[in-house]
C-alpha cells in the first residue's frame, strides 16, 4: 500500500464520472474537510495476500503521523495513481472500507472518498516540514498478525511518567522540579516528554561543516544521506577507529555482518513488525529484503549458530556498522543530527544472569562517560535519561542512584506501569545543541527477550542450556552524531566570543607553516620533515600554505579552517631555528613563548598518546588543494 499524507487546511472533491466498471455507490456526489490529515492511498497488490496486516500496518502509520500533527480530522482519500501495481478493485475497496473503520476505532474523525469515481479535488498543504509525508506498506505473513499488532498498540499507548532523580536519591515530579542551574535538563526534559522532534530551524553545525569542508547534503540521494569531503571523512575515520580500539580494549570481539536481511526469515519477520517506519526495503531475485537499523540482527544470528559456555559470558560481540539505515521523518532531517544512512558502533553482551548483566551494565556506563569525555564531550556537555519500569526501579533503586552518583547531577527518569519494550533498563547521554534539540549519544540496554526470541543459548556449570540476557551498547552513539555535537559544541563557544577548535587529535591539519614569501617555502618543507623525525609517532600533520596571498590573510585563513597551531616562517626562524607560534587555545601552548621544533614535537606527541594516529589527508601544499564548498 502506498500513502501520501498531507496536512492539509483543508480537502474537498467532486465526484465526475465513473473510474472502474462497477464503482463504490455513492451518498454524497462532493465533501469538504477542515484540518484534516489527508491520506491518498493505493492499494496494491501485495495487500491482497494479508489483507488484515495491511489494514493494521496502514492504521499504525496514519495514527503516528496524526498523533505527531495533533489532528482528530482524517480524510482517506482513493488515489491510484500512486502505484503501477494495484489490487483488484473489489479486494482494493474491501481494504480501504476496512481500514477507514479502523481508524476510527483508534478515536479519530475520518471521512473516505468514494471508490471506483473520478473527482475534482482542492486541497490546501499547511507547508511545514512534517506536512508532506510518503509512506510505503509491505504487510508481512498473517499469521503475525494479532502479537505484533498488539505490541504497536501497546507502544502507542504506553504512558510514562517523568521525574527528575537526583544524586541523593530523591525523586522529584518534571512539573514541579526547581530547574535552577539546569537549565539544559530542562530544555532535555521537556523535549523527551513532549516528543517533538521536527526541525524548524537549521542547526548551528550545518554551517559549520560546510564551511570548514567537512560535510554536505547529497541532492542525488535520499534524503539523509551525506556527502563527506576529504577532511569530514578521516575526522570520521578517526572516530571509528578510536571508539574500535576502545571496544576492543574492553574485550569486544570484532565481527562484520551483512546490511540486508530476508524479511520473511522466521526469526526477523516478527520483529521487524515492531520498526515498521524504519526499514528501507528492496527486492532481489523474488525475495523482499530490508536494510538493517542495527546491528542486532547480524550478530544475533551468529551467536544462535555459535557453542557458548557459561566461561565464555560475558561474551562481546562488536561491530563498527558502516552503515545502518532507519527511514527517518523527512521533517526531522537535519545536517549530522539525525540521518537515514549513518556509522553505529555497536556492541553486544551475551551475559547469564540479571546480576551479570547489572554488573556488565557499570562497566559499560563508566566506558561509554570515559569514551565522551575522553573525545572531547564532558559531563557538563550532556543530560543523561534512564528508563525503565516503576517495579524495576523500586527494586533497584540503589543501583540506579550509584549511576546517578557516577554520572555527577540530576538526570531525567522515564518510568513506566510495565515493560513493553524488549528491554528493563537503558540508559542515554543526551546532548543539547543551540537550537534546544536534544540528541542520544551513548547508550546501553538490557535485553531480557531476543535471547530466547533468537533462540541463542549458552551452557551453565551443570551441562543444561539457557537463553542469555542480552546489553545493547553503543559507547559513543552514531559518529556522525558525535561529530554534530562537537561542532555545536563549537558554535556554543563562538557565540560567547571565544575561538572554536576540533580536539587536537581530530584536526586534519595541526600545524601550519606560512613562508613570508616564496624563498621560505623550502625552509617549510623542511621543517615539515624535521617535525616528523623528532616526533615519536613519525606523524604530525603539518602542512604549508605556499599560496600568493598576504601572510595577514593566510593567517585569517587558516583560523577559518580552526588550524590549531600557526607558525609564520622568515629571516629569524631560518637562523635561529626558534618559532613563536599562535596557538588556537591556551590549553595548547603560551604566544609569545619560543619553541624549538623538539618542543613542538614532545608537545603534540604527548597529546597524542591516547589516540589513532594517521597522516594528513591533503596535499601538503595549500596551493595545490582543491575547494569543495
Amino acid at each position: 500500500m502506498k500513502l501520501l499524507l498531507i496536512h492539509s487546511d483543508y480537502i474537498e472533491y467532486e465526484v465526475k464520472d465513473k473510474a472502474i466498471k462497477n464503482p463504490e455507490d455513492i451518498l454524497h456526489t462532493s465533501d469538504r474537510f477542515e484540518e484534516a490529515l489527508t491520506v491518498f492511498t493505493a492499494v496494491e497488490a501485495i495487500d491482497e495476500k494479508s489483507p488484515t496486516l495491511a489494514v493494521s500496518d496502514a492504521t499504525n502509520e496514519i495514527c503516528k503521523t496524526a498523533e505527531q500533527l495533533q489532528v482528530k480530522n482524517i480524510m482517506i482519500y482513493p488515489y491510484a495513481h500512486l502505484s503501477s501495481d494495484l489490487a483488484k478493485p473489489h479486494n482494493a475497496q474491501n481494504i480501504l472500507i476496512a481500514l477507514e473503520q479502523s481508524v476510527k476505532e483508534q478515536g479519530y474523525i475520518v471521512k473516505r472518498s468514494p471508490f471506483g469515481w473520478y473527482k475534482a479535488f482542492k486541497i490546501s498543504c499547511k507547508g511545514h516540514p512534517l506536512s508532506e509525508l510518503s509512506r510505503e506498506i509491505i504487510p508481512g505473513k498473517e499469521k503475525e498478525v494479532s502479537e505484533e499488532t498488539e505490541s504497536l498498540k501497546k507502544e502507542r499507548k504506553l504512558s510514562s511518567y517523568w521525574h527528575i532523580l537526583d544524586q541523593d536519591g530523591t525523586l522529584y515530579d518534571i512539573e514541579t522540579y526547581d530547574f535552577s542551574g539546569h537549565d539544559n535538563l530542562k530544555t532535555f526534559s521537556f523535549y523527551e516528554k513532549d516528543k517533538s522532534r521536527a526541525v524548524k530551524q537549521e542547526p548551528a553545525h550545518v554551517k559549520l561543516m560546510k564551511q570548514l569542508e567537512i560535510a554536505d547534503y547529497e541532492p542525488a540521494s535520499d534524503a539523509g544521506n551525506m556527502r563527506y569531503y576529504p577532511k569530514g571523512r578521516f575526522i570520521k575515520k578517526l572516530l571509528e577507529q578510536y571508539v574500535t580500539r576502545r571496544v576492543v580494549s574492553y574485550g569486544g570481539l570484532e565481527v562484520e555482518t551483512p546490511i540486508m536481511y530476508d524479511m520473511d526469515h522466521p526469526t526477523l519477520s516478527k520483529y521487524l513488525q515492531r520498526f515498521p517506519a524504519r526499514q528501507y526495503q528492496i527486492e532481489s531475485d523474488k525475495r523482499n529484503f530490508f536494510l538493517r537499523f542495527a546491528a542486532c540482527f547480524g550478530q544475533f544470528l551468529m551467536a544462535h549458530d555459535a557453542t557458548i559456555s557459561y566461561k565464555d559470558l560475558p561474551l562481546k560481540i562488536y561491530e563498527m556498522t558502516r552503515y545502518s539505515f532507519r527511514r527517518e521523518q523527512s521533517g526531522e532531517l537535519t545536517g549530522l543530527r539525525r540521518l537515514r544512512a549513518f556509522t553505529m558502533p555497536d556492541v553486544h553482551a551475551l551475559v547469564s544472569d540479571m546480576g551479570m548483566a547489572m554488573d556488565e551494565f557499570k562497566v559499560r556506563f563508566d566506558l561509554s562517560l570515559n569514551v565522551l569525555h575522553t573525545i572531547g564531550i564532558e559531563t557538563p556537555d550532556l543530560e543523561m535519561a534512564l528508563r525503565t519500569t516503576k517495579e524495576f526501579y523500586n527494586e533497584n533503586k540503589g543501583f540506579i542512584v550509584d549511576l546517578v552518583k557516577k554520572f555527577g547531577k540530576p538526570i531525567l527518569l522515564e518510568l513506566w506501569d510495565e515493560r513493553i519494550f524488549y528491554f528493563i533498563l537503558k540508559f542515554e547521554f543526551n546532548f543539547v545543541d543551540m537550537s534546544d534539540k536534544a540528541s542520544a549519544l551513548s547508550t546501553d540496554q538490557i535485553d531480557i527477550e531476543n535471547g530466547e526470541r533468537y533462540n541463542i543459548k549458552f551452557t551453565d556449570t551443570n551441562g543444561e542450556q539457557h537463553h542469555p540476557l542480552i546489553l545493547h551498547c553503543s559507547p559513543s552513539g552514531a559518529i556522525e552524531r558525535v561529530m554534530y555535537a562537537l561542532l555545536e559544541k563549537e558554535a556554543w563557544r563562538m557565540s560567547k566570543g571565544e575561538k572554536a577548535m576540533l580536539p587536537l587529535w581530530l584536526s586534519p591539519t595541526q600545524i601550519r607553516f606560512i613562508p613570508v614569501s616564496d624563498d621560505f617555502v623550502t625552509d617549510c618543507e623542511r621543517l615539515v620533515s624535521s617535525l616528523d623525525e623528532l616526533s615519536i609517532y613519525h606523524c604530525i600533520r603539518s602542512d604549508i600554505d605556499d599560496r600568493e596571498e598576504s601572510v595577514s590573510r593566510r593567517i585569517r585563513d587558516a583560523e577559518k579552517e580552526w588550524v590549531p597551531i600557526i607558525i609564520v616562517v622568515g629571516d629569524n626562524e631560518r637562523s635561529t631555528n626558534c618559532f613563536k607560534p599562535r596557538f588556537r587555545r591556551k590549553d595548547l601552548g603560551e604566544d609569545n613563548k619560543e619553541y624549538t621544533l623538539k618542543e613542538l614535537a614532545e608537545m603534540i606527541d604527548a597529546l597524542m598518546q591516547r589516540f589513532p594516529i594517521e597522516p594528513l589527508p591533503l596535499h601538503l601544499l595549500v596551493s595545490k588543494r582543491p575547494r569543495f564548498k
